[in-house]
């Protein structure tokens, strides 16, 4: 199957996930009815009144499958529900709900950032991003050093659920910056969707990578193998960007996701190299070295830098945005990392050896 053959993966022709708790449960449920039905509404009502939040893992797979959901009602939609979802206020007082208890995890564990020192911690935090350590240990050193092709087909499972729409979430900020701070940022975002040319959009490259691997490139197609870790780095996203006022966390974010890519990338791409498979599954990465690069000086200079003129308040947001990236990107390590040394899948459930699908 070539480029021309391949699934589009901007489209939502997959099947629905199946619940992981009642949260999620709640949700798969009423997106199967129509919007503004009386039990749908009720159903909500209820999974917001009755569920015992305190209880509730912010982490855990219900909860972020069921965020994760809702966000995609904003993004290519889901297979067989009505578009008018994404609106509907019943669920969106739902959605609220689980995004503050996600917000106030991330913001205990990520620590609050006095005000007047927000500029001097962020200087760091970000001069801190640009250090590699020289004894790494990380996945993408695992992978260049000794994954398996079971292990990087995994790996890049786990990366579908956000780069088969890359650059979409980060979008939503344009119309959030204004001046230098909106054109650098358009900058970066351009190359991100291949300069003009969708044989080169990053979502595209991601998918013949999938190819390649012997995977399937369809939009969603494996959401329901993908475990919480994986789907909290994208609903962490969603929520900074579909929020106005969390547009200095998002920017954050993005410098974080800009700065370490290029290493990262170069290391994936040697472990490609490495497996013995086609150039066309290690070309995702090797866009991002050299684009990465020039992306984190624009992002630190012209985006963050212009931004910090303009709303020098947003200065600890931006402090959050980069701490919450790095502390859920642990979490997927870790997890991946764990799962692999123990001689276990990392997924949900195993894929097939076979490639194409999940049974």
């Amino acid at each position: 199957m070539t480029l021309g053959s391949m699934a589009m993966p901007d489209v939502a022709d997959a099947p629905l996930p199946r619940a992981r708790g009642p949260l999620s449960e709640t949700v798969l449920d009423v997106l199967a009815t129509p919007p503004e039905s009386g039990a749908a509404s009720a159903a909500l009502e209820a999974a917001l009144t009755a569920t015992p939040w305190e209880a509730v893992d912010p982490y855990g797979d219900d909860l972020q499958l069921a965020l994760y959901l809702c966000y995609e009602l904003h993004y290519a939609g889901l297979a067989g529900v009505d578009p008018a979802w994404e609106w509907d206020p019943a669920l969106l007082r739902l959605r609220a709900r689980m995004e503050r208890a996600y917000l106030d995890a991330l913001r205990a564990d990520t620590g609050e950032i006095d005000g007047p020192a927000a500029r001097d911690v962020l200087a760091a935090e970000l001069d801190a991003l640009l250090v590699e350590p020289v004894d790494g240990e990380g996945v993408s050193h695992y992978l260049r050093d000794e994954g398996t092709r079971r292990e990087m087909r995994e790996y890049v499972v786990h990366r579908s659920v956000y780069h088969l729409k890359e650059a979409d979430p980060h979008s939503l900020l344009i119309p959030r910056l204004r001046g230098r701070a909106k054109a650098a940022l358009v900058a970066v975002e351009f190359d991100e969707y291949g300069g003009g040319r969708a044989e080169a959009m990053h979502s595209r490259l991601f998918a013949d990578l999938m190819e390649g691997l012997d995977l399937d490139p369809g939009y969603g197609r494996y959401l329901d193998a993908v475990p919480a870790p994986a789907l909290a780095v994208v609903t962490m996203m969603s929520l900074f960007g579909v929020h106005r006022a969390r547009r200095g966390a998002m920017v954050g974010h993005f410098a974080a996701a800009e700065i370490t890519t290029a290493p990262s990338a170069a290391r994936i791409a040697r472990a490609m190299r490495r497996l013995g498979e086609q150039e066309r599954c290690a070309r995702f990465f090797t866009e991002h070295i050299e684009a990465d690069a020039v992306h984190e000086q624009v992002l630190r200079r012209e985006v963050i830098g212009d931004l910090l003129r303009q709303e020098p308040d947003l200065a600890a947001d931006v402090v959050f945005g980069i701490r919450a990236t790095n502390l859920l990107e642990e979490h997927l390590g870790e997890h991946l990392l764990s799962s692999w040394r123990a001689g276990r899948t990392s997924l949900r459930r195993p894929l097939p050896a076979d490639g194409a699908s999940l049974p």
